[in-house]
């Protein structure tokens, strides 16, 4: 469906089945045809092209308050605003909400987030009083969101373009790593921080980075995030 119509495409779920909704202009029909044989054409209302944004709601992790710039933060709440453009999301998934749990019990200081995204992470640390605060991504695409997202929520973010398995990491009183169970434990003896947020792993996986102590697990929806430890606190004067 990508590559038949890279203007948009979208599943709906019909019970037992599923439907491939396809987005085109002129010849749409007989590329869908051929590829999967006989279906119905319609004309579209206008705004469809704006019907993805109904799929990124706000949520709530504690007083932190996270959405696209669409919604209405919450007035009791910490807002974190993020524009998922069409390539991100806005810190719904489980993963995410996980890693800001932990965050939010840890003492205030310096943040790493390794694999930045959108940076979701990187301002909520920032909107809650954690400084500094360097985000780094080998994503040109990620970089620019998670500058955008930083400034577009007044926070003070360094957001670098680093491939955090070779190159030199900066230390941290705290890591975030929202990647994968593989990628936390080869990052885990190139990182000096004291304290690292692992997640982005199913609830079976553990990651066990070399030198870290394992110190709580979160878990939700089949998804788990850990805080870790390790005796890097003296090496780097915390």
């Amino acid at each position: 469906m990508i590559e038949l119509f890279p203007e948009g495409f979208e599943e709906v779920d019909c019970g037992s089945d599923l439907e491939l909704a396809a987005y085109a202009g002129p010849g749409a029909e007989e590329r869908f045809w051929q590829a999967f044989g006989p279906g119905d054409a319609a004309d579209v209302q206008p705004g469809w092209n704006e019907g993805w944004k109904r799929f990124h709601r706000p949520v709530r992790v504690g007083r932190l308050w996270l959405g696209p710039p669409w919604e209405e933060p919450d007035h009791d709440a910490v807002p974190v605003v993020i524009d998922p453009g069409l390539a991100f999301g806005t810190g719904a998934h489980a993963t995410t909400r996980l890693c800001l749990e932990l965050l939010l019990e840890r003492d205030r200081g310096s943040v790493l987030d390794l694999g930045c995204g959108s940076g979701v992470l990187a301002v909520a640390a920032a909107q809650l009083g954690f400084a500094p605060v360097t985000a780094l991504d080998n994503d040109p695409a990620a970089v620019e969101a998670a500058g955008e997202n930083a400034r577009r929520n007044g926070v003070d973010v360094d957001v670098r373009r680093a491939d955090i398995f070779v190159d030199d990491l900066p230390s941290a009183q705290l890591a975030l790593a929202n990647i994968t169970r593989d990628a936390a434990r080869q990052l885990g003896p190139r990182l000096v921080s004291a304290e690292l947020i692992a997640s982005g792993y199913l609830a079976p996986e553990h990651p066990d980075p070399p030198g870290w102590s394992h110190r709580e697990r979160r878990e939700t929806d089949g998804w788990a995030a850990d805080l870790f430890s390790t005796t890097a606190r003296t090496t780097i004067g915390l």
